[in-house]
C-alpha cells in the first residue's frame, strides 16, 4: 500500500494540484502535521492486541521518527488540552545525553514532529517532556537501570536497545515500571544486533515487528551517503545488519563470527596466481529446491604454503534448474579468468560433470567426493581465516554467505535449509589451500 506521500510523488500535477484545492484551509495547514499521511508502511503500528512493537531498521530507515510518532499518538487528545490515551511515558536511550539529542530535540524527535499548537515543553532539570493536557515524558539512561525502579508508566519508547550495555537490567526493570493503564504498551526503535535481550523479545507472543532497510527511506536521505554505504557495504555481513536491518545470529561455537569476518574484507584484490570456481550441486530444482551454491576464489601463491593468501571474490548462488547453475559458473569462470571448476559429485555423480560438458565441453572440470560430514570438512578451512589467510572481497555480494558461515559448527550446520554457499566455499578454499599444503607436507615428512 503506498503513502499519501508516496502517491503525491508519483501523480500527475494535475491531480496533485486537484487534490490540494480540495482541502480546507485548516486541512491545508494540518497536512504536513498528518503522519499517517506521510508515513511508510513500516512506520505505522501494527494492528493487534500487542505488547511490544520492535521497529527493526537500516541506519536512517526512519525508526526515529517512527517512535516520536507513536508517542505523539499515545498522549494527545481530540484537542490540545484533551487527555490522550498515555499519560506517563518513560523515553530509555543509551544516555541521557542522546535520549535527549536524539529522542527529544533531534531532527526526527518528538519536539520536531509536534505541530506549534501540541508541541510540548522540555524541562531540563526533570529531564522531561510535558503537554497542555498533562501528560509526561521522561528521559532515562540505559547506563542507570535502577532508576526506572520506582517510576510507573503506560507507555515506553526504547531507542537502540541493541547497543546498550546493560540491556537486560534496564529492560527488565522497565518491564517492572509498565504497570499502569488499561493495557501499557512500548516500542523499541533499533538497527538489529545480535544480543540476547533483542532476541528473547522478538521471540515472544506478544511482541510484534516491522522492518525496512535504509533505502526504504531514501527520499529523506543524500544520495551521496547511499552511494557511499552501499559501495562500501553493500552484500557484506554487515550491510545486511546496519544497511539492511537483518538480525544476524551468532551460533554458539560456530566456526567463524561477525567480528571475524567483518575483520578480513578488503576493498581491493592484488594480481592472483591462481582461480576456481567451485560448485555444491543442487540435487533438485525447482521453487522447493536447494540453491546451488557457486563460490569464486583465487590465491596469492608466493613462497611455502604456509605463507599463501587467499581472496573469495564473488558468490554467485542461483536456484534453478541444472543448466541454470552450469550457465552460472561458467558465465564466472569467464568473468574472473578461472582455471578450474571444481564441484561435488557426491548426489549428482556424472551427471554433474555431464550437465557442464553440455554447455561447454573444453571447461576444466573436477570431481570432488566429500568423505566427511560438512563441519569436519569445514574445520581446516576455518583454522585458515583464524591464522589471518583469507580475505573477503567487499563487494563480491558475500553477505549471504557470511550468514551460513556463523551458522556453522563442529556438530553440524544448525541454520534454516542447506548451507550450499558454504560448502561451495569450502571446496574452493581446500583446492585452493588446504590440498596444496598437504602434498607439500607429505615430502617433507618422508625426508624427516
Amino acid at each position: 500500500m503506498k503513502s499519501g506521500a508516496a502517491w503525491l510523488a508519483s501523480a500527475e500535477p494535475r491531480e496533485v494540484d486537484a487534490f490540494l484545492e480540495g482541502l480546507s484551509e485548516n486541512a491545508l495547514m494540518a497536512l504536513p502535521w498528518l503522519f499517517e499521511f506521510w508515513a511508510l508502511p513500516h512506520q505505522l503500528p501494527p494492528e493487534g492486541d500487542w505488547k511490544t512493537w520492535v521497529i527493526m531498521g537500516g541506519r536512517g530507515a526512519g525508526k526515529t521518527r517512527a517512535g516520536a510518532e507513536w508517542v505523539r499518538r499515545m498522549v494527545e487528545g481530540p484537542t490540545a488540552a484533551a487527555p490522550g490515551a498515555c499519560r506517563r511515558v518513560a523515553l530509555v536511550g543509551e544516555t541521557f545525553d542522546q535520549a535527549r539529542e536524539v529522542m527529544v530535540m533531534g531532527e526526527s524527535g518528538i519536539l520536531a514532529c509536534s505541530p506549534p499548537d501540541r508541541r510540548p515543553v522540555w524541562e531540563a532539570g526533570r529531564r522531561r517532556l510535558v503537554w497542555a493536557n498533562g501528560a509526561t515524558a521522561t528521559v532515562y539512561s540505559a547506563h542507570e537501570p535502577e532508576a526506572l525502579r520506582g517510576p510507573q508508566f503506560d507507555a515506553a519508547w526504547v531507542d537502540e536497545l541493541a547497543k546498550w550495555k546493560k540491556a537486560e537490567e534496564t529492560w527488565d526493570m522497565l518491564q517492572f515500571a509498565l504497570r499502569l493503564g488499561e493495557h501499557p504498551q512500548q516500542v523499541i526503535t533499533t538497527t538489529p544486533r545480535n544480543v540476547g535481550v533483542l532476541k528473547r523479545i522478538l521471540r515472544n507472543a506478544s511482541t510484534v515487528t516491522t522492518h525496512a532497510p535504509t533505502d526504504a527511506n531514501r527520499a529523506y536521505l543524500a544520495e551521496s551517503f547511499l552511494a557511499e554505504v552501499e559501495a562500501r557495504y553493500g552484500g557484506t555481513r554487515l550491510g545486511r545488519q546496519e544497511l539492511e536491518g537483518v538480525l544476524l545470529d551468532d551460533v554458539e561455537g560456530a566456526l567463524w563470527t561477525n567480528a571475524g569476518l567483518e575483520a578480513c574484507h578488503v576493498d581491493e584484490v592484488p594480481q592472483l596466481s591462481r582461480v576456481v570456481v567451485a560448485v555444491d550441486p543442487a540435487v533438485t530444482s525447482g521453487k522447493a529446491s536447494d540453491e546451488c551454491g557457486i563460490i569464486v576464489a583465487g590465491v596469492l601463491s608466493e613462497g611455502e604454503p604456509r605463507d599463501w593468501c587467499a581472496y573469495v571474490l564473488e558468490d554467485v548462488s542461483v536456484k534453478g534448474s541444472p543448466t541454470d547453475w552450469a550457465r552460472a559458473a561458467i558465465a564466472a569462470m569467464e568473468r574472473h579468468g578461472a582455471q578450474r571448476l571444481v564441484a561435488e559429485v557426491n548426489q549428482g555423480g556424472d551427471l554433474v560433470e555431464s550437465v557442464i560438458r553440455q554447455l561447454d565441453p573444453l571447461v576444466p572440470f573436477k570431481a570432488l567426493r566429500a568423505l566427511r560430514g560438512k563441519g569436519l570438512r569445514a574445520e581446516p578451512v576455518a583454522a585458515l581465516y583464524e591464522q589471518g589467510r583469507v580475505r573477503h572481497l567487499r563487494s563480491g555480494g558475500l553477505g549471504a554467505l557470511e550468514d551460513q558461515m556463523c551458522q556453522m559448527t563442529v556438530r553440524g550446520f544448525e541454520g534454516r535449509g542447506s548451507p550450499d554457499r558454504l560448502d561451495a566455499l569450502v571446496w574452493a578454499l581446500h583446492e585452493l589451500m588446504v590440498e596444496p599444503a598437504s602434498a607439500w607436507r607429505r615430502p617433507q615428512l618422508r625426508r624427516l
